[in-house]
């Protein structure tokens, strides 16, 4: 009997088929389970996910509009006003009027906004190193080994979605 995902699978298989599924999993079920335990240590309101992902772009590229953030994010543009709205309500976000268009804003990240994502990433990883430390070196290694091919696989999708 085998037990995990087809060692093996060949493109259009069913253990192809099965191993796509177990990898969406486990992905999504470690994203889920950090964020879960890294909440627990919060002592400020909870930020939802694309409000993170929206502070990190700021952050990322500070100045950016509103319906550039939209299309980065691949969501529509009131949905990023409503998280701008918050945000800046909740001091994460400064909102200034573009001097070439003064009918559209840009966003910059707050202190606040850049100490909370620079607190979250640093319990990230700290919680992740300690993770990973529990492992045995062959698994250790299996996972530094799947970098490249998850990093390629994350650009495969937003490519995907650029074409969308």
């Amino acid at each position: 009997m085998t037990v995990g995902p087809d060692p093996d699978p060949e493109p259009g298989s069913v253990g192809a088929e099965r191993f796509a599924d177990d990898l969406a999993v486990a992905l999504a079920g470690v994203q889920r389970l950090i964020r879960r335990r890294l909440r627990g240590g919060m002592t400020a309101p909870r930020l939802r996910g694309a409000e993170v992902e929206l502070l990190r772009l700021v952050v990322a590229r500070p100045g950016i509009g509103v319906s550039e953030a939209a299309k980065e994010l691949y969501l529509a543009g009131n949905s990023v006003s409503t998280l701008v709205n918050r945000l800046a309500r909740d001091g994460y976000l400064i909102r200034e009027t573009d001097p070439a268009d003064r009918r559209a804003a840009r966003l910059l990240p707050t202190e606040a906004a850049i100490a909370r994502l620079r607190d979250w990433r640093e319990r990230r990883t700290a919680l992740v190193r300690r993770q990973v430390a529990r492992l045995a070196e062959e698994d250790r290694k299996a996972l530094e080994a799947a970098l490249p091919a998850l990093r390629k696989l994350a650009e495969n999708l937003h490519e995907e979605a650029e074409e969308t």
